[in-house]
């Protein structure tokens, strides 16, 4: 576990190296990724769950204002810090064509890295704000520069959603200290000196600190800055939007705001679950109908989050657990997909939308392509043997639990996802072959094939969602513990509305 703040400090020295290297900054960057997903292999090989956080570091940083530098680590956090170092190493191989600014590219990418592993072992309140900042501003400058369609757009629809709800999270975390009395910002701290506040006061507490996450977690209505960055994001960078980022604010609803404000929790809770649910539906009607590939993953991404946020919502250890292991799930799943179109597809055939591809015999000229997609995409689809199976099914019978209805309509939207997922597959690999369509497009049929590192990443991420979904209980096995800790007990008493 000691090795675990190292997956920090060796993502923002390789931002510094990769900088400074130009040309060989994506072989820093490799090794960067690689040198961190290993430390948090190496972490998880040592770990024993319990429950509660396993203080790594604890030192002052700004003792005027009580403020810690406090990480720690539960089956919770290093489930989401070995996604990052997955997510992190295939990103770094599908990006190995980036030629253009290398070094700057790399450099972003690498900090915005580190800034992930931060959140996720910050055991102190303020600290965590900070490294949420620092992971946010890499990515407006990685897809403004380096985007494609409506990049400037896409990127500034991202930040400002973000650094609004961030607005949010640190006016109800300051609200919380100075009316509870706080003397600093340690989440436990924050809890106690929460539970002095009124339930008025924590009702509205709550709503801005949860909202402020949920946010960038892709809650319905405020979803839509992410379908817009994930098309306008490069390759790497919307693996990490959707692979990473995503579950930040995922993690800090379920982190920070349940855990300080139960009683605010309480007030919100239906509204919470039911919108998750209009996320869920709403998202995978709209990729049904999309003609855009990359937004048909895009929505889909906002789909398979509204799971998440449901399984947050429904409050029992069966659905929390489950939305732990979808964010792992949806983190290599999501980044497997948006490789495959962004990296696979659009960068050989030079478009996106289904209509022309449906004339392209793709499952001819890039088989593995089409058999990486095929196989991503019935794991998106929940189908067992992958990860999406064991981390949909706990949310859901967490779900029913806690409130059938609330099951029965996310269950329909796994039926929407096996809609639009297998018309994505029919229509952009296995289309039409009328000869007119196909003579028109013939020149495109002669495509450069599948590269060494991409075939590398791709291996690894499906690799990855195979594993857990043949053995969910290995990461199980780190998040049940970890539900067992009195800050979790206190939200986690049943879950019934």
């Amino acid at each position: 576990m000691s090795a675990l703040p190292f997956t920090i400090y060796v993502s923002f020295a390789g931002a510094l190296c990769a900088l400074a290297a130009g040309t060989r900054a994506r072989m820093v960057a490799l090794v960067t990724a690689v040198l961190g997903f290993g430390l948090a292999l190496v972490a998880a090989g040592a770990f024993s769950p319990s429950p509660g956080l396993q203080t790594l570091i604890n030192v002052s940083w700004v003792g005027e204002l009580g403020i810690r530098y406090h990480l720690a680590a539960d089956g919770i956090s290093l489930t989401l810090v070995v996604l990052t170092g997955l997510a992190a190493t295939a990103g770094v191989l599908f990006s190995w064509n980036v030629e253009e600014r290398a070094g700057e590219f790399f450099a972003l990418y690498l900090a915005l890295i580190g800034g992930v592993y931060g959140v996720f072992l910050s055991a102190d309140a303020f600290t965590l704000f900070v490294f949420y900042e620092i992971a946010i501003v890499p990515k407006y400058f990685l897809i403004a520069i380096w985007g494609s369609t409506n990049r400037e757009h896409g990127a500034m629809k991202l930040v400002l959603y973000s650094f609004a709800g961030s607005a949010l999270v640190l006016a109800g975390l300051l609200w919380a200290h100075a009316a509870g009395g706080a003397t600093g910002f340690g989440l436990g701290e924050l809890a106690v000196a929460a539970a002095r506040i009124p339930r008025e006061g924590q009702i509205a507490m709550f709503a801005l600190v949860f909202l402020g996450f949920a946010v960038l977690a892709g809650l319905f209505p405020f979803h839509t800055w992410a379908p817009t960055g994930h098309v306008a994001a490069p390759t790497a960078a919307s693996m990490l939007l959707a692979g990473v980022v995503m579950k930040l604010g995922a993690y800090g609803c379920l982190r920070v705001a349940l855990p300080l404000f139960p009683a605010g929790f309480a007030f919100w809770q239906q509204p919470i679950a039911w919108l998750a649910i209009a996320g869920i539906l709403y998202a995978g009607c709209v990729a049904l109908v999309q003609d855009d590939f990359k937004f048909v993953i895009g929505y889909s991404s906002v789909s398979h989050m509204g799971f998440v946020l449901l399984g947050i919502a429904a409050a029992n250890p069966e659905a929390v657990a489950g939305a732990v292991l979808q964010m792992f799930s949806h983190g290599v799943i999501a980044g497997l997909l948006f490789a495959v179109v962004g990296r696979m597809i659009y960068e050989r055939t030079h478009t996106r939308r289904l209509a022309d591809l449906r004339g392209m015999p793709l499952h001819r000229a890039l088989p593995f392509a089409a058999l990486v997609f095929v196989l991503a995409g019935l794991a998106s689809m929940g189908m067992p043997g992958f990860s999406g199976f064991p981390a949909e099914l706990a949310i859901l019978v967490g779900a029913w639990k806690s409130s059938p209805a609330w099951a029965l309509a996310a269950g329909a939207g796994v039926v929407v996802a096996a809609a639009f997922t297998l018309r994505a597959i029919q229509v952009s690999f296995f289309g039409t072959t009328d000869k007119s369509v196909a003579l028109r497009n013939a020149p495109v049929l002669h495509l450069e094939p599948i590269t060494l590192p991409e075939r590398a990443g791709a291996i690894v991420l499906v690799a990855a969602t195979a594993y857990v979904g043949l053995n969910p209980d290995a990461l199980l096995n780190w998040i049940m513990p970890a539900l067992q800790s009195p800050l979790m007990q206190a939200t986690l008493k049943g879950g019934t509305p």
